[in-house]
């Protein structure tokens, strides 16, 4: 674990907005809070990114700036277990940036947060880029627009936002980063849940071309998009929770705190099981869409067309994904009829999925098949479906599992969930999911996965074949393997619906 430490000699830089002071200790310089668009407020506030603001002088960049608006977590669990920073101030469009040589050109690692497209921020101290730095690697985290800001449809306004934000920092690392140390043309761009799925939705947008050498998905996939009527319905919604039209003017003029629990009421309500349109949500309301304009198509499509198929791409899920909402909620307890409903909200016939889940996981109680069909259907399959459609364009892919499983929870938790990410970026040490975790996670697979990931940035390869003909991905354990085709069964379960 490489701790970053809280001070340091100032260092400075000097790029086109202005002079950025940041700190440098054991080895890595960090600059924090740098503006890379201007302030999302007013006109701004459903506009898409304007250029950042210049300065004179020389502004601070030793600590973290603001985070951007966002509402709270549904569940107070999961506010518990994985808290979002908030840090008050006007630009929450910002990116901090860690180097181990201001004078270098080393690669790049971006990294987009998750949280649902609703919540998180780039300055999760778990994210914290030093041991990256120290393997050569210059890091970035960025905070985007989220909710309402970043992905809520409106007449007038730019679709998909927050994705717009996310470019204009990738366009902002373009242009400066080099002045960090950094080498424009090989960006790796990596994120976890909803940073995944921005991850792989970008590669399906023409504005990226150049901007991308690399990218990293952890535990998202290519399906979480909308179709334009999907994303009008939830809007539509949205405003009649509040009594207003549909208009920018209508929305802006809401107060914080009633359009965040709006959203709340209305996405639990979306998602909730009942509506109809639950397996075409896949759990969220708020995400990007397919415009054409922003985004003109599905970016599995876009995948199989082979849009991307020069960007080389490190891709896999953890074994367990569902188990973060089962094990720390009280769900573990559920019964047979329970797990049936569930699963027919998804789409399927409910009795024979279960069957086949049941056939392979004979010892499973329905909690644990449970976990099995939700991660499946959520993240695990689709992965692979994006994995597959990248192939038919001739592009391969490096594939991950991610099977540590803590004994927090009884050791119903399993390798649950945004589990992974300390172990990503070598933070055991920060309390960001400990809870999940636990005090005694191995550093000597944090040190496994760390070095496998800056491998990649730096070469694209991670220390494994690529998936091919023959389904080879990598298991990340106590005792890691590199295996081939697992889990035939639970993928063709789902052949013809995922």
């Amino acid at each position: 674990m490489h701790a970053e430490v809280s001070d340091g000699e100032p260092v400075e830089v000097g790029i086109a907005q202005g002079i950025f002071r940041g700190r440098a200790a054991g080895g890595v310089s960090w600059f924090k809070g740098i503006p890379y668009a201007a302030a999302p407020v007013g006109p701004n506030r459903f506009a898409a990114p304007a250029p950042p603001p210049r300065h004179d002088g020389v502004a601070d960049a030793a600590d973290y700036g603001p985070t951007v608006s966002t509402p709270p977590q549904r569940s107070p669990v999961m506010d518990a277990l994985l808290p979002d920073p908030v840090r008050p101030g006007v630009n929450g469009l910002n990116l901090n940036v860690w180097t181990p040589d201001v004078t270098g050109r080393l690669p790049v690692l971006v990294w987009l947060h998750g949280g649902g497209f609703a919540t998180g921020a780039g300055s999760t101290t778990a994210f914290d880029g030093t041991a990256f730095a120290h393997h050569g690697v210059v890091t970035v985290t960025l905070n985007y627009r989220l909710a309402v800001e970043g992905f809520l449809r409106l007449p007038g306004a730019p679709s998909n936002r927050g994705l717009l934000d996310q470019i204009a920092a990738l366009e902002w690392i373009r242009d400066n980063i080099e002045h960090f140390g950094g080498d424009p043309a090989r960006v790796t761009v990596a994120g976890e849940s909803a940073g995944a799925m921005s991850v792989l939705t970008l590669l399906a947008m023409p504005r990226t071309k150049g901007l991308i050498r690399r990218a990293i998905s952890q535990s998202g996939d290519g399906h979480h998009v909308h179709p334009v009527e999907l994303a009008d319905a939830v809007a539509a919604e949205l405003c009649a929770e509040l009594g207003i039209d549909r208009t920018v003017a209508a929305i802006a003029a809401v107060p914080l705190p009633l359009l965040h629990a709006a959203t709340n009421v209305v996405l639990n309500r979306f998602t909730g099981g009942a509506d109809p349109r639950y397996p075409q949500l896949r759990r969220l309301i708020l995400q990007p869409v397919i415009d054409g304009d922003t985004l003109l198509e599905h970016p599995v499509a876009a995948a199989r067309r082979g849009i991307s198929a020069g960007v080389e791409l490190l891709i896999g899920t953890n074994s367990d994904e569902y188990a973060l909402f089962v094990a720390t909620t009280g769900m573990a307890d559920m019964g047979e009829d329970t797990l049936l409903d569930s699963t027919a909200r998804l789409g399927v016939d409910a009795p024979a999925m279960v069957a086949a889940y049941r056939a392979q996981l004979p010892d499973a109680d329905p909690a644990e098949l449970f976990v099995a069909i939700q991660s499946d259907w959520f993240c695990r399959v689709p992965t692979i479906r994006f994995v597959e459609a990248r192939a038919l364009a001739a592009a391969d892919s490096h594939v991950y599992e991610f099977a540590w499983r803590p004994p927090t929870y009884g050791g119903r938790l399993g390798a649950c969930h945004t589990l992974e990410i300390p172990f990503v970026f070598d933070t055991l040490a920060d309390p960001w999911g400990r809870a999940l975790r636990g005090d005694a996670a191995p550093q000597s697979l944090a040190n496994e996965v760390h070095t496998a990931w800056a491998s990649f940035v730096r070469s694209g390869d991670p220390g494994w074949p690529p998936y091919g003909s023959q389904r080879i991905l990598r298991r990340f354990d106590l005792q890691s393997a590199t295996i081939t085709d697992p889990d035939v069964t639970r993928r063709e379960a789902w052949a013809g619906i995922l």
